[in-house]
């Protein structure tokens, strides 16, 4: 493999030129479980839709106030110690304000990642401990509120097992099904019926490999390397780590963006050190290597084939 070709398969790179419609009047939902999701899956797109006119809105579904701090010189910042919440909440602003996007706390307490064998029982109250119902019903308000087009948000393993993770994508998907039925969730708004929800795959397998294969060719160490093993690994009893089994269907050239991503990723200091692998390889580098994010179209109550280079196929989002 050239390290000056896109290893990516599937499209034809003709296809993926930068967005150049007005996208105004179109409206985009991510859904989230946690402040600095929002910059490390999706960052580019999102910010390259508002840049041709789209309403982009991010939905944190917690706080992130059981988050780890991961940057060792933020680590002396008594605040971080003893307000990660209020920490993390003015990280959130920056890095919206980086990538022109609206944002919404629905307010639900982070979970944690529990850890242990067997593992505990998550925390009373936390939002993957919640009902179903009672965890959607406000992103049910918010959609009827903001009415979408699209959502974006995580597959059924979240992207990886977090069980914050795993429950956004279940309230996710909820309101895409329900908040266009009139007779659910009374008292949250009229109805509104979103036409179509993706699944993010910023970190699936294709993506890590070619970065990993491009850094082994430049004569640079890959923070890759040990990932794409754990991700083949199997245990004892043959079981493999979850990894998503959806296909990509949806590309979005969104490589002028990828600065904008990295700024982002900055603003939130307590969760991402600037020497962490995020950052291994430079957006010059992943403009040759993969100039563009990749989705799985879920749902479609719309006219639309795939593969895509857009959201808004079938989609009349200027009536």
């Amino acid at each position: 493999m050239s390290s000056t070709e896109s290893p990516a398969p599937g499209f034809d790179p003709s296809l993926l030129a930068p967005l150049k419609e007005d996208y105004t009047g179109l409206r985009i939902l991510a859904v989230h479980a946690h402040p600095d999701d929002e910059s490390s899956k999706g960052a580019a797109t999102m910010a390259a839709y508002v840049a041709r006119g789209a309403r982009v809105m991010v939905a944190s579904m917690t706080g992130g106030e059981r988050g780890d701090i991961l940057n060792e010189a933020v680590k002396s910042n008594p605040a971080a110690h003893r307000d990660l919440a209020g920490v993390r909440r003015l990280e959130m602003k920056r890095a919206a304000a980086v990538l022109g996007i609206e944002h919404r706390w629905i307010g639900f307490v982070d979970s944690g990642l529990p850890e242990g064998d067997p593992l505990p029982p998550l925390p009373y109250g936390s939002f993957a401990s919640l009902p179903l119902e009672q965890a959607s019903a406000p992103l049910v308000r918010l959609v009827r509120d903001f009415k979408p087009h699209v959502i974006l948000t995580y597959d059924e393993i979240g992207g990886y097992p977090h069980p914050d993770h795993i429950m956004t994508h279940r309230v996710s998907m909820e309101a895409f099904e329900r908040a266009g039925d009139a007779d659910a969730y009374p008292g949250t708004g009229e109805p509104w019926q979103v036409s179509k929800i993706y699944y993010d795959r910023a970190f699936n397998y294709d993506r890590m490999l070619a970065f990993h294969h491009y850094l082994e060719e430049a004569g640079l160490e890959s923070p890759f390397a040990q990932w794409i093993a754990m991700s083949m690994e199997e245990d004892i009893e043959g079981h493999r780590p979850p990894v998503s089994r959806h296909q990509t269907t949806t590309r979005i050239s969104s490589a002028d963006f990828f600065e904008k991503r990295d700024e982002a990723l900055h603003a939130h200091q307590s969760q991402v050190a600037p020497d962490s692998a995020f950052f291994a390889v430079s957006p010059e580098m992943q403009r040759k290597i993969w100039p563009f994010e990749d989705y799985v179209l879920a749902h479609s109550r719309v006219k639309s084939e795939v593969p895509e280079t857009c959201f808004s196929t079938g989609i009349d989002y200027r009536s």
